[in-house]
Order: C-alpha cells, then structure tokens, then sequence
C-alpha cells in the first residue's frame, strides 16, 4: 500500500468526521457526536487547503452547539443529549452535517484556479 500524504489525511479525517455526525445523531449518539464536529471543525480551521468545507464545518459546530448549550443549562436535564434533543435541532445537525459533506466531495472535484491575484494573470486578447 502506497503511503499517504499529509494532504490526503487530513482531508480524510474531515470527510470521516463529517459523515459520523448525522449517523451518529440518528443513532441517539448526539453526545458522542461532540468528538468528529470537534475533530473537524479543528482540522479544517488548521489547514488552509480546506478552506471550501471550513464554513460548513463551523456551521455544523454551531448547529450542534445550541442544543448541546441548551440541555447543559436546562433545569431538568435528561440523562442523555439524544432523548432531551427537540427534534428539529437533529434534523437541523443531519442536514448541515449532510450539507458540509456534500460540499466537501464537490470541492475536491472542481479544478484549482491560477496562481496570482487578478491583475497578474495573463490575459488572452485577439490580435489585430
């Protein structure tokens, strides 16, 4: 097996983090969703390649955030995140998680652009 450049990991571990969030989430995991919203959202902030997905990423932490904020200082707090969850916050975490992870793929598709600001890439004009 060829090994993996930085890149290439990095990019994976966002992709993976992404994904386990709304499995998790459905799967009445949301508190152990804390780990892959955390994981990405750190390594997309770190790294300048994933600079596409790093809005998403900080949409789905804050998507998870407010619910996770709202059943810390509850009054009557359930056991879990998952069974005190209103139900919109959920479908609001698996859709922006669904979102970012949608966005991610079709990024890496798109070709990069030049080099230099506007003003220094060459334009094509028709001769005289």
């Amino acid at each position: 097996m060829p090994p993996t450049s930085p890149s290439r990991r990095v990019e994976r571990t966002v992709i993976i983090s992404i994904w386990a969030v709304p499995i998790l989430v459905v799967g009445q995991f949301a508190m152990l969703a804390l780990v892959p919203v955390v994981l990405a959202l750190t390594v997309s902030l770190r790294h300048a390649r994933l600079h596409g997905p790093r809005r998403w990423t900080i949409a789905l932490a804050t998507a998870y955030a407010a619910p996770l904020i709202l059943w810390a200082i509850g009054p009557d707090r359930a056991p879990s995140l998952s069974r005190d969850m209103h139900p919109a916050f959920a479908a609001l975490i698996v859709v922006t998680a669904l979102a970012a992870a949608v966005a991610f793929h079709l990024g890496q598709r798109r070709p990069s652009r030049p080099e230099g600001s506007a003003s220094e890439r060459p334009h094509l004009r028709a001769a005289p």
